[in-house]
């Protein structure tokens, strides 16, 4: 397995997650648990990511750029998580959060998978590929176990 397809069995859950969420309706215990979930799916990912993809991408100049650009995105979607919290769940603003949230989800993974994926193909070595897929793996288990 490599990094890439790593990322993308976390990416598969935070879609399904973010569109669950935004499915939901008033301040209903099935919207605390997916926002639950999502939240923590996120923090899990991008602490991962961080550390055993972009930080090694950061190594190479052509990395540098993409990788700042992710790593800032983590961090707008981590002050969403933090006004969604701060937001009652049952108004409608709460919903209207949460759905920006999930459109900087998806276009965030989107460009990962279509742009970034294809930037960092060509800077790793296979070897690095693989050898970042299980150190990702592992601290994205350790992480999600431990919350």
């Amino acid at each position: 397995m490599t990094i890439f397809e790593a990322l993308r069995i976390s990416h598969d859950i935070q879609r399904e997650l973010a569109q669950k969420l935004i499915a939901t309706q008033g301040d209903s215990s099935e919207r605390h648990a997916l926002f639950s979930q999502l939240k923590q799916e996120l923090a899990v990912h991008s602490v991962a990511e961080e550390r055993h993809f972009y930080i090694p991408l950061m190594q190479q100049d052509a990395g540098v750029d993409l990788s700042r650009h992710a790593i800032a995105e983590h961090h707008q979607m981590d002050e969403m998580i933090e006004d969604l919290e701060e937001t009652d769940p049952s108004s409608p603003s709460w919903l209207a959060q949460a759905k920006a949230l999930a459109e900087k989800v998806e276009h965030h993974l989107k460009e990962e998978e279509r742009t970034f994926f294809q930037m960092a193909g060509k800077l790793l070595r296979d070897k690095e590929k693989q050898q970042l897929a299980g150190d990702y793996l592992s601290a994205y288990d350790e992480m999600k176990q431990a919350s």
